[in-house]
């Protein structure tokens, strides 16, 4: 009878030692595959990301547009996308070619000794705090460039390679953005299906709130890329008309920092004053009046559309989308300006969803 249950025992506990084994090797090959999966779409990542959060946020105007089309989702996938490709190459063209060809004259200009920076004006120095060093430091530009410049070379060399390297990448990133509005406009019309099988997976990744997570992330690409994003990129278009107008000199340098500074929802202030007050005194009086009204129209603009625009309950902290701005377009370049911020932001809304769903269980938990 011992014999009986021994052979019993040592039959389970083979079968056992079989199953975690065929556990084990489907684990590793699993693993495998998303690690190759993972090395080969890694190069496409930013683009296949931006295409999905473009189809994701022009997803409700494509539903409008099939209906008015009587029916007909090709037909509106074609011409929104066709749409979609000359608003992202127009304002994208522009400014990477603005921004090139001012990087170009701004080296040649050091290079020959032939830029002039204006002497700061007086009420520079009752700026608070830093205002007496920012005149300081404006003067010796203005007064001795070259040797400010080799005294700072050291501390600028790193980041001037930076950003030859990125203005170098320019081309790559605006083919990027084209690919990714291509790729946007095929996402569409399968789209609901699409989303029904992200909630199915998340489904047996986190049970009940995989279909909540789908909706709210849906809700945060939507509200940051109309709230942030597309708000940003029409300012500085309109900013860029401002400046070409009136002739600011590195105008696809300021467009691009006014870009910058409205994605991370510090507002285009910083560049915009300083601009202003340079055109009182390198510009006619009727010109730099004209620019000065247009201008404080440009950098209020966000202030006025942004409320409008972002839902209410979705609202990011700047710091995150500091982050995935700065992040973003350290790792994928230009392309990561967009994408950072977006996917930060939905990982931020899920952490919270996530930590007051447990906070919750947990205070109902101990009430029982």
């Amino acid at each position: 009878m011992k014999d009986v249950d021994g052979d019993l025992e040592t039959a389970i506990i083979g079968r056992s030692n079989e199953a975690l084994l065929v556990i084990v090797v489907r684990i590793v090959c699993i693993g495998l595959l998303a690690y190759w999966s993972l090395v080969l779409v890694k190069p496409l990542l930013a683009v296949i990301v931006w295409s999905l959060i473009i189809a994701v946020a022009i997803y409700p105007a494509f539903a409008w547009l099939s209906r008015k089309f009587h029916g007909r989702p090709k037909l509106a996938a074609v011409v929104i996308t066709l749409f979609g490709l000359f608003v992202v190459l127009g304002p994208a063209a522009w400014l990477g070619v603005s921004l090139v060809e001012s990087a170009r004259q701004l080296s040649a200009r050091l290079g020959s000794g032939t830029l002039v920076i204006p002497a700061p004006v007086e009420a520079v120095k009752a700026w608070p705090l830093l205002g007496q060093d920012i005149y300081d430091l404006w003067l010796r530009a203005s007064t001795n460039l070259r040797e400010l410049l080799v005294e700072a070379a050291p501390q600028l060399k790193p980041l001037g390679a930076r950003l030859l390297g990125a203005v170098g990448s320019l081309s790559i990133n605006l083919v990027e953005f084209v690919v990714a509005a291509a790729i946007s406009g095929f996402l569409l019309i399968p789209g609901p299906a699409l989303v029904q099988s992200v909630k199915n997976l998340l489904g047996h990744v986190a049970a009940t709130r995989g279909e909540k997570f789908v909706d709210l992330a849906g809700a945060t690409i939507r509200n940051v890329s109309r709230g942030v994003i597309g708000i940003a990129l029409l300012q500085t278009l309109l900013a860029g008309v401002g400046l070409l107008v009136a002739g600011i000199p590195a105008a696809g340098l300021f467009s691009f920092l006014i870009l910058l500074l409205g994605i991370i929802q510090i507002g285009p202030s910083i560049i915009v004053f300083p601009l202003i007050v340079w055109s009182w005194f390198r510009l006619d009086t009727t010109m730099a009046a004209l620019f000065t009204i247009y201008m404080l129209n440009v950098s209020l603009f966000d202030n006025v559309l942004r409320p409008l625009v972002m839902a209410k309950g979705l609202n990011t902290p700047m710091p995150v989308i500091f982050v995935g701005a700065i992040g973003g377009t350290l790792v994928h370049g230009l392309i990561g300006l967009f994408v950072g911020p977006i996917v930060l932001s939905i990982t931020w809304q899920l952490l919270i969803v996530w930590t007051r769903d447990a906070t919750e269980r947990a205070g109902t938990g101990s009430e029982s």
